[in-house]
């Protein structure tokens, strides 16, 4: 008889939790570890499985007869127990590497630092709106393990992989694969740009002559992404003509694929408003295009496609003030985007957990559509160190909590202003995630009396 193998999963969020049900269908023993002594509901989500629970134990203790290690991709793969594990010959994946082995679907993916979650909601409409039985995973929300064994073949899943995640991956596979761009994020984790965009690039990894990588031409770091894949490239572009690919011929969105060419529609029907969002609906649609999705197709989902939660969503107009949750927005590049869709004078929440990155192209970016700032979290004396050296110190007010923040920035709007949560930051000093951040501020939100 078989030796039953022995999962060990360190970090026990949505992925872990997914990884851990998923290996037990597979007959898998299973350890549970977390940092965390103690996980609120946890037991729950593991209801009608078999596991060992080893919460607050030290993974290094845990790798005695471990044959399969899935780690949060919150955990640098330069962690000691991973490289212990990888030396004793304990195999190391993440979890949408593990999600991928067990589905039977194709995988039409995207990264980047900013868009991924518009493009990867968009893309699931896309394919969905064409009839093919979709999954939407990944980074957006739901673990590709969570759902790999109900996969078929002919089915898609259109999964947001984020740089954290696709670090630990090795024979993931991405028929058709979308990069939006690449700004910095996340050097707490990886330590350099050079690493992060490496890790980014893995999503191009196992490609083969018969796939698609849909590329950003006006980011020179994606552009030179092609060089890493023997796919079919297609570039997308608000600036210039592509010889392969998606620009604008005046206002009309035009694409070349292969010897074909054809007009799509006019930008201006796109529903998603923004130059970011135009971006990302070129990705998408070249996405699609590249799959044999119709272009009547592809421009009837444009013209409703209405965007995600939590990224430049209007919550409520209370006293006049509109209330704009961005919660997503937890980097610099982010918050610039967010803050270029403005049409009304600003109050913006900004801080957050530090991810050890540069608040210069915020305030580079600064427009007088910003009235005021009000800075909280970890990163609250960095941003107003920033400030201060741009001249915008004046603009900047803080708060100890986050309720306290919003209820300033309330106080600091008049009729006919805005209130953006746009944090240019990660949620991890104060929320468990970005989506409970941007619940909170739009529950605070519309709490307030209309007066």
């Amino acid at each position: 008889m078989e030796r039953q193998k022995t999962a060990l999963i360190v970090g026990m969020a949505k992925s872990g939790i997914a990884a851990a049900r998923l290996l037990y269908q597979d007959n898998y023993r299973i350890i549970i570890n977390d940092m965390k002594p103690e996980i609120k509901g946890l037991f729950d989500q593991l209801s009608g499985i078999a596991y060992e629970v080893k919460l607050g134990a030290n993974p290094m203790d845990l790798l005695d007869g471990v044959d399969l290690l899935v780690p949060s991709p919150i955990i640098p793969m330069t962690r000691n127990f991973i490289v212990e594990a990888k030396r004793r010959g304990i195999e190391v994946i993440s979890e949408i590497e593990l999600g991928y082995r067990y589905s039977k679907a194709d995988f039409v993916c995207i990264t980047g630092t900013n868009g991924k979650t518009t493009c990867t909601a968009l893309t699931g409409e896309l394919f969905k709106a064409a009839g093919r039985t979709t999954y939407v995973l990944g980074n957006i929300g739901i673990a590709i393990s969570a759902h790999a064994l109900d996969t078929k073949p002919g089915d898609v899943v259109v999964a947001e992989t984020a740089a954290l995640q696709l670090e630990g991956n090795s024979r993931f596979h991405a028929i058709a694969a979308g990069v939006c761009n690449i700004t910095p994020d996340h050097l707490d984790h990886f330590g350099t740009m050079e690493n992060y965009i490496a890790a980014k690039a893995k999503i191009l990894d196992n490609q083969t002559a018969d796939d698609y990588a849909v590329l950003n031409w006006d980011d020179p770091t994606v552009r030179d992404f092609a060089k890493l894949t023997p796919a079919h490239v297609l570039y997308f572009s608000r600036k210039e003509e592509v010889n392969q690919g998606m620009f604008l011929r005046g206002t009309k969105l035009v694409y070349r694929i292969g010897d074909k060419e054809g007009e799509l529609m006019d930008a201006g029907e796109i529903r998603i408003p923004g130059g970011h969002n135009l971006e990302n609906a070129m990705l998408c649609a070249l996405l699609g295009l590249s799959q044999g999705i119709a272009p009547e197709t592809i421009v009837s989902v444009l013209k409703t496609f209405a965007g995600v939660e939590h990224r430049i969503e209007y919550v409520c107009t209370r006293g006049g003030v509109d209330y704009i949750n961005d919660s997503k927005g937890t980097n610099p590049a982010s918050t610039v985007r967010a803050i270029e869709s403005m049409k009304k004078p600003t109050v913006l929440i900004l801080g957050g957990y530090d991810k050890h990155i540069s608040f210069d192209e915020l305030f580079d970016a600064f427009t007088p559509i910003v009235k005021a700032c009000v800075v909280i979290g970890d990163t609250q004396q960095q941003i107003l160190d920033t400030a201060e050296r741009f001249g915008y110190a004046d603009l900047c007010h803080t708060a100890d909590s986050f309720g306290a923040a919003v209820d300033l920035a309330r106080d600091l709007a008049k009729p006919g202003d805005a209130v953006l949560l746009s944090p240019a930051c990660a949620s991890w000093d104060m929320f468990d995630n970005y989506e409970q951040r941007g619940r909170v501020f739009k529950q605070i939100a519309r709490e307030y009396q209309d007066e």
